[in-house]
């Protein structure tokens, strides 16, 4: 086992902003952050590696979104000095009134001097 990274709080914090930020706004760019064996789960549907992943992201019914983090909570991996993310939080889609609220999971592991995501969970909460 490894040590655990001291700074992963503030990893998984500036992660989320810039994730999010950058999924608001130019979602094309979130490319970066997903290699050909991530994997993500999004409302049920397993998708492996960028390419199918990034497809989901950029085709979702909607042109305009913004989300508001409601908690964020992290935990080092001392395994692989990555960190785990849970998130809740509300999106609002193009010009609807009414929020959606949300919940999404994140596993980053080191990769070339920064993070990237190796596993990706997300769920609307309705109902």
């Amino acid at each position: 086992m490894s040590q655990i990274n001291p700074q992963f709080a503030q990893i998984g914090e500036q992660f989320c902003q810039h994730y999010y930020n950058t999924f608001d706004t130019n979602r094309v760019a979130l490319q970066q952050l997903y290699t050909p064996d991530s994997m993500m789960t999004f409302e049920g549907e397993a998708l492996q590696g960028q390419q199918a992943i990034m497809n989901k992201l950029n085709n979702l019914k909607f042109s305009k979104v913004k989300h508001t983090l409601t908690k964020v909570d992290f935990q080092p991996n001392p395994f692989n000095n990555g960190v785990f993310i849970f998130v809740t939080g509300d999106l609002k889609v193009d010009d609807e009134e009414n929020p959606l609220k949300f919940a999404q999971v994140f596993h980053l592991v080191p990769h070339a001097g920064s993070f990237i995501i190796v596993n990706d969970m997300f769920r609307l909460n309705i109902g």
